[in-house]
């Protein structure tokens, strides 16, 4: 057992080492400016961002301008000269820009400048890539590399009715062929679902640097700002299990709540990759961006036809894995079809057995939420691609659905049960889909045959 006189001693010497500690960040600060300056001149971008997060001094002074100036000419100016004017005008303006005079600087204005002319070279590099089209899809084949290279993540702020609101970070990912799931569980922060006032979903992209342990720098670009309150008069419940409830918002959003409880247990977004990087990217922290309107060609040269070679690409899968993926092509539309600026296509005959595509695993939604996880039974992940005549994308959904058990009449070709989708948005509607589950000897065998009616507006 310590005596006295020791316990005196031992806080003493902790005394005495807080007092040495604060004595020398005490000289630090008495320190003039222009040396410690000097001192941090000799920090790469990677230092001097990490030091800028020790206490507000050092972020003051690990954002001068005249730092910042000359690293960014260390790094970026040696090839002015040499390298053709752009022809991109994002950089002609970031050269304009780094021609002005530093005392006309704002503070920090260099600092912001590297990173974003960093960005700028990254995203050049990876522009190539999404030009990479996949013909049965119509999307960029590259684009969860693109996401991945450019170290674009997603964030996700709840605002509750009292108007407190935070932010969090992704739990986890799910890339599939045409679309990724995002999930955010918020332990004990996540407000009641009763009490959720808005939901806002932001891309992040952040500037890789060699700073473990600190957040990297970046920049927000708002995705989706829904008005929880003015929806849960339309949720729908898709599924359950014994633990969670599965509340859909609206196409593409779930917010799960614990059986019989307020409480939120995680939110999940599905995303769709048409346009999904630069709607991640290319916005702003309060303005989403804005995709070019594109209207379908209309076929003037035989009147009864209408409008035709259309595509559509279907993916049904769940949070581990992917069910069943086709791709049907030659869709028409005659003419006398068209009402009220709405297209009505036959994607997927039943009688066609030709046209039927095997469908693998089983239809359920696995989930995980921290130390607890599930699956929810009869439900999935749908993703459509609508593409039009020129095999551009003309109708992108990515939503879970609820896959419901439908009565039939007896089938010769399958024996089994018999499930409808029915999905419903303001731009289109997808009126039937029908799952057919049969046997074939002693093996299981899972059989796909979609009836399908895309009605979408023009």
């Amino acid at each position: 057992m310590a005596t006295s006189k020791e316990v005196t001693s031992r806080v003493r010497a902790a005394r005495t080492s807080k007092r040495a500690d604060k004595s020398s960040q005490n000289f630090m600060e008495r320190l003039p400016s222009e040396i410690l300056i000097k001192i941090l001149s000799y920090l790469d971008a990677s230092a001097l961002f990490s030091i800028s997060h020790v206490n507000k001094l050092f972020y003051q002074l690990a954002s001068d301008n005249a730092l910042w100036n000359k690293i960014y000419i260390a790094e970026f100016g040696k090839n002015k000269k040499s390298k053709p004017k752009s022809k991109n005008m994002d950089d002609e303006l970031l050269l304009k820009m780094a021609t002005v005079d530093l005392q006309d600087c704002a503070a920090g204005y260099w600092k912001w400048l590297f990173f974003k002319t960093v960005a700028a070279c990254d995203m050049n590099k990876w522009k190539r890539h999404l030009g990479l089209i996949n013909r049965h899809t119509g999307l960029p084949s590259q684009t969860e590399r693109v996401l991945r290279n450019l170290h674009v993540t997603w964030e996700l702020t709840v605002s509750d009715k009292s108007g407190r609101e935070g932010t969090l970070e992704l739990s986890w990912s799910h890339f599939c062929e045409t679309s990724v799931s995002l999930c955010w569980s918020g332990g004990g922060w996540l407000p009641n679902y009763q009490q959720i006032s808005t939901l806002q979903l932001y891309g992040v992209r952040r500037i890789a640097l060699s700073c473990p342990g600190l957040k990297k720098p970046g920049w927000r670009s708002l995705m989706a700002k829904i008005d929880v309150q003015t929806l849960t008069k339309s949720v729908q419940v898709i599924g359950q299990d014994r633990l969670v409830e599965l509340k859909l918002l609206q196409p593409g959003i779930i917010i799960s709540t614990w059986k019989d409880q307020c409480s939120v247990a995680f939110i999940m977004f599905t995303l769709h990759f048409h346009k999904l990087v630069e709607r991640s990217i290319q916005g702003s922290s309060v303005c989403p961006y804005v995709e070019p309107l594109v209207k379908p060609p209309f076929d003037d040269i035989d009147p009864e036809f209408g409008l035709h070679g259309y595509q559509l690409h279907i993916v049904l899968h769940n949070t581990a894995c992917k069910l069943m993926s086709g791709s049907f092509s030659q869709l028409f539309c005659r003419k006398t079809q068209i009402c009220d600026g709405l297209i009505q296509l036959n994607a997927i005959s039943r009688t066609n057995l030709s046209q039927h595509t095997p469908l693998s695993g089983n239809i359920t939604l696995p989930w995980k939420c921290e130390a607890l996880q599930g699956n929810t039974e009869n439900c999935c992940i749908m993703s459509l691609t609508l593409l039009d005549e020129f095999k551009k994308p003309f109708w992108c959904v990515s939503s879970p659905v609820s896959m419901k058990l439908e009565k039939t009449t007896v089938s010769y070709d399958y024996d089994g049960e018999h499930f409808l989708i029915h999905y419903l948005d303001s731009d289109g509607q997808l009126l039937q889909v029908s799952s057919y589950l049969g046997c074939l000897g002693q093996q299981r065998r899972i059989q796909q045959v979609i009836s399908i009616a895309t009605t979408v507006h023009l």
